[in-house]
């Protein structure tokens, strides 16, 4: 055989080599031949080429490995019992930058699916190499390497210890610093990750001075990049008193709240968020943030969304709420209260009808006032209906029951309670009951009203057991009134009526 025709030869399998693996990372971005390339064994055909010869062979082969790990469990686990990682891992120090981004696709694709795989990836020691990638000098590897790093951090906090032993953070903060916006998304979405799981993780995140730079991209105009800078500032503020305080001194006030009015739905609601996680801590933080105008900016956002992103807001206006009566006055000076009822009675989800509930709860619950301010808004008997229906979810019973008993303790206006006299059963009835016995000594007109409207008859049909605190209610209100009139309502009295008419007998 001539030198020519060798060169032929190994010309034609190149180039089926490289028609091969373009074709597999074609065939992978299609979820209908993955089953196919999977029974086919293209895990194995793959693994040889990531060590070929030609450059652009081994890129195209790792990214369809990534392609085809993004895609299932299964798939990733093949990865890791292939025993590719290794050569990914040495290949990722050692081959030019678009080898490198492929191959931290392959990382972040297999480290998604499960703290496992996530572990698996550590194991064969990828976070040394994926922390050099965050120094390259190109900015697709670094948001190749910041996104492999924050799909290991955000499984747990023992792997997310891991990438800060490895020294990520440092380079993860100069990376939200760099001019490409793609990179800073990655950088601050990995920030975020690793964050969420410990104050001790948030602290390391805020020593090596990411609050500052997080806070001044609030003004940049690219939603995707407010999103995950949101994200990372709560993940940060929810953690501890000083943690939120830190995130407010870095003067996120009042410019977060117009992220509120944003056009991005997940940058309203991931403000929101980091708003609710400052205000839950304490007294003082929750009222610099009704100060600067939080609680009103809070409810418009409210209004004009729909669905999850409303709940991290209407969650945040029942911590403001819980903290102190002035603030609960604040909220229902805002005009919250009907903004709430709203999303009660509107929101098909159970879990977003019992934030409502709860937050409903935490304003009524200080003071006759309060708990008036939510009665006469018409609540109470959708707060009961909700808590007495065999549909409603656990957590929506637990909440709707709380909130009733929160603002019933409290109610003295009448006219709203009267309504759950008819409906309420005897653990809810109780407290109704007890609030009529308390006001009606007190109020000659409320007395009067009580009969003309029917009350005291239903009063007088309760059945409660002798001795027992509704019973004792029961005997207040009917001491409230002379005996014939408590006789007169009562159910025997009609009988006894017909009973004297049956033995009178006429004077002839």
């Amino acid at each position: 055989m001539s030198q020519r025709q060798v060169l032929q030869v190994f010309e034609q399998y190149q180039r089926a080599r490289t028609q091969f693996v373009q074709a597999v990372a074609e065939l992978a971005t299609r979820p209908q031949n993955i089953e196919t390339l999977q029974n086919a064994g293209v895990m194995a055909l793959l693994r040889p080429l990531l060590l070929d010869v030609v450059p652009n062979i081994q890129q195209t082969a790792a990214m369809a490995l990534g392609r085809l790990a993004n895609y299932n469990n299964d798939l990733a686990e093949a990865v890791v019992k292939g025993d590719i990682l290794p050569q990914l891992v040495y290949s990722l120090a050692e081959q030019n930058r678009f080898y490198k981004k492929a191959a931290a696709f392959v990382l972040r694709a297999v480290a998604k699916h499960s703290p496992q795989l996530a572990q698996a990836i550590v194991n064969c020691g990828a976070l040394d190499t994926l922390v050099i990638c965050l120094e390259d000098f190109d900015p697709g590897v670094k948001e190749a390497a910041s996104w492999a790093l924050g799909y290991i951090a955000r499984h747990n906090a023992e792997l997310s210890q891991a990438v800060v032993d490895a020294g990520a953070i440092p380079f993860l903060v100069l990376c939200i610093q760099e001019p490409e916006t793609a990179l800073r998304r990655i950088a601050a979405s990995a920030l975020s990750d690793v964050s969420k799981h410990s104050p001790e993780l948030a602290q390391t995140v805020v020593d090596a001075g990411a609050i500052a730079h997080l806070a001044q991209m609030i003004f940049n105009p690219d939603a995707k990049l407010k999103r995950q800078v949101l994200s990372a500032l709560s993940q940060i503020a929810k953690h501890s008193v000083d943690l939120a305080e830190m995130v407010v001194e870095a003067e996120i006030f009042p410019v977060v709240l117009t992220c509120l009015k944003d056009s991005d739905e997940y940058v309203k609601k991931n403000a929101a968020t980091l708003i609710r996680e400052i205000a839950k801590h304490t007294p003082e933080l929750s009222q610099l943030i009704v100060n600067a105008g939080g609680v009103a900016a809070v409810i418009d956002c409210i209004g004009c969304c729909k669905g999850n992103v409303r709940l991290p807001g209407i969650m945040m206006l029942g911590y403001v709420a819980a903290h102190s009566e002035n603030l609960a006055m604040a909220v229902i000076l805002s005009k919250a209260i009907p903004q709430l009822a709203v999303c009660l009675s509107e929101e098909p989800e159970d879990h977003i009808k019992a934030a409502a509930a709860w937050s409903l709860g935490q304003i009524g619950r200080h003071t006759p006032e309060h708990a008036r301010a939510v009665a006469v808004a018409n609540v109470l008997p959708v707060l009961l209906s909700f808590y007495m229906a065999s549909e409603s979810a656990e957590d929506l019973q637990v909440k709707t029951k709380k909130a009733l008993k929160n603002i019933l303790q409290n109610c003295t206006h009448l006219p709203s309670l009267e309504p759950l006299l008819y409906d309420a059963p005897p653990n809810i009835l109780k407290h109704v009951v007890g609030q009529f016995s308390k006001v009606l000594p007190h109020d000659p007109k409320a007395r009067r009203l009580f009969v003309t409207s029917g009350g005291l008859k239903k009063v007088q049909e309760i059945k409660a057991e002798a001795g027992s605190l509704l019973q004792e209610y029961i005997n207040t209100i009917n001491n409230c009134y002379p005996e014939e009139i408590v006789r007169y309502y009562s159910p025997e009295y009609s009988e006894a009526l017909l009973e004297r008419v049956e033995n009178y007998q006429p004077v002839l």
